[in-house]
């Protein structure tokens, strides 16, 4: 055989499919002459690759008329959208209402303040107040007004020592403890050093004043140097009419380069009117003013007088029912409706919240004794152990309490209006009382109470001022009354309360 002949087979053997190769669709061919399953390729001769222009040719192109003209065109357009998009915001900026600067608050402005006068009963001395902190913390309160602490016999000068704690309270290092704790958790303590505190005359005779003043100045000298953030004294009248008295408020009020926390001086006033408590809190220096003016004027109309008056100084007030006589609370509110409205009243008048321990429970108060604090009262009984029905209603009613107090203290702490807002009164009758509260573009709240015996038709009515109308309805944002449900809308101009309720409305900014 030839080489031709080889080479011809080998070119038969390569074209011809292998068996396991062959399309399964059968033997025959194609249309077009061709093999099922084959493709042709047809490979261009000359294949051109476009690889782009040269920076000779860009530049040549680029300097073109007609692209440097797209290009002008291009940036013009870019600049007007800029200038339109900054000329917008200026519009938006200038038509926006203005916000209104925030006031100079203190720590005693954005809480309630908690006074523990008998830390025996609250809770076995200075050791259980640092137990309980955590419970306290959950209140949301700003400060705590502790003792008086200090050692001392009933209308005895010369025996008084204002820089010991009493023995039977506990030591200065519990103290510490509790003021190191406190401070980890934002809450201020405040010691009242009013002298003779278990006497007839809280500064012992006339002829006493400026010798017991130079006491109560070196006692409030070594207890904030310890650690203290605040000095409460009562009977103020008293207390400013001492020469000394402007020697105690530099002690007291003086910066300090270690802890630029500013200290509160506060004070304490009872059986004076409101514009009595407004001259002490323009004349005297006095950081806080706590009256009784809420427990002396029992009617509606004397307390929306008393607001009226003060409330443009109310970052300098302090508002108590019973607070000003170390009292709780439910010596005048004697139910627990009575104790949730006078919570909800405290909680959003202008000035600050001051209670007693206890009043977030509704403790009851028997005689003069200061009232034993009530503890764990979340725990509910075992199942299947006996329960004293009347215990257990108490134990429940309690709990009730304590959840409406919380509600309300952080509802106050988050709303400005409530905060720091304006006021401005809008009904009282001889036992009711409406106002509003109000700051710039947040949230307006009206507070309505009722503590009377029959029901209260409220005819809420606004003096002219300017830039403040009342809508035509307001919602619901709390209620001590069951057919005032939350988040319903009642018209302003039909809001009767029945008697010992009480509630919150709501509505927006409208600008």
């Amino acid at each position: 055989m030839s080489k031709d002949t080889e080479v011809d087979m080998k070119d038969v053997e390569l074209n011809e499919l292998d068996p396991e190769k062959q399309p399964m669709t059968g033997d025959g061919q194609a249309a077009g002459g061709e093999k099922n399953g084959s493709v042709k390729l047809k490979v261009p001769e000359d294949e051109v690759t476009f690889t782009g222009l040269s920076k000779e040719e860009l530049m040549k192109v680029a300097g073109t008329p007609g692209w440097v003209r797209t290009r002008w065109v291009l940036l013009v357009l870019f600049w007007l959208g800029w200038l339109g998009m900054l000329a917008g915001a200026i519009v938006i900026i200038v038509q926006a209402p203005r916000c209104k600067p925030i006031p100079e608050m203190n720590w005693w402005n954005e809480g309630p303040l908690y006074q523990i006068d008998d830390v025996e009963a609250f809770s076995d001395g200075l050791a259980g107040v640092e137990a309980k902190l955590d419970e306290i913390n959950k209140l949301k309160v700003k400060g705590l007004v502790l003792g008086p602490l200090h050692n001392g016999q009933v209308d005895q000068p010369e025996a008084l020592n204002l820089q010991e704690i009493h023995p039977s309270l506990g030591k200065e290092e519990a103290l510490v403890a509790v003021l190191e704790k406190a401070h980890k958790k934002g809450i201020s303590v405040v010691l009242d050093l009013t002298p003779n505190y278990w006497g007839a005359s809280s500064w012992f005779g006339t002829g006493d004043l400026d010798n017991v003043m130079e006491k109560v100045m070196a006692g409030a000298e070594y207890w904030l140097n310890l650690g203290v953030d605040g000095i409460k004294v009562s009977d103020l009248t008293v207390a400013t009419s001492s020469v000394d008295w402007s020697k105690l408020q530099s002690a007291v009020q003086i910066n300090s380069t270690d802890n630029p926390k500013k200290r509160l001086l506060m004070g304490v006033v009872e059986g004076v009117s409101a514009d009595a408590v407004s001259r002490l809190v323009n004349t005297t220096g006095v950081d806080l003013v706590l009256s009784d003016l809420l427990s002396a004027k029992k009617g509606g109309v004397e307390r929306i007088m008393a607001m009226d008056t003060l409330n443009s100084q109310q970052r300098s007030l302090g508002w108590g029912l019973g607070a000003a006589q170390r009292d709780q609370l439910s010596k005048q509110a004697t139910t627990p409706g009575l104790i949730r409205l006078y919570q909800l009243l405290l909680f959003t008048m202008p000035g600050t919240p001051v209670f007693t321990y206890g009043d977030e429970i509704g403790l009851q108060a028997a005689g003069d004794e200061s009232p034993k604090m009530v503890w764990d009262i979340e725990t509910e009984p075992v199942e299947g152990a006996a329960v004293n029905e009347t215990a257990e209603a108490e134990r429940t009613e309690r709990v009730a309490i304590k959840k409406w107090f919380k509600t309300l203290s952080e509802l106050r702490g988050k709303e400005r209006s409530l905060l720091h807002g304006d006021y401005y009164s809008l009904f009282s009758s001889p036992s009711s009382l409406s106002f509003l509260r109000l700051w710039d573009q947040s949230e307006r709240y009206i507070t309505a109470v009722n503590w009377g015996s029959a029901s209260q038709l409220l005819a809420l009515k606004l003096a002219p001022t300017e830039g403040v109308e009342l809508p035509e309805t307001a919602t619901v944002k709390l209620s001590t009354d069951a057919d005032l449900e939350v988040d319903s809308t009642i018209r302003l101009d039909e809001i009767t309360l029945k008697p010992g309720q009480a509630i919150i409305l709501q509505f927006p900014y409208i600008g």
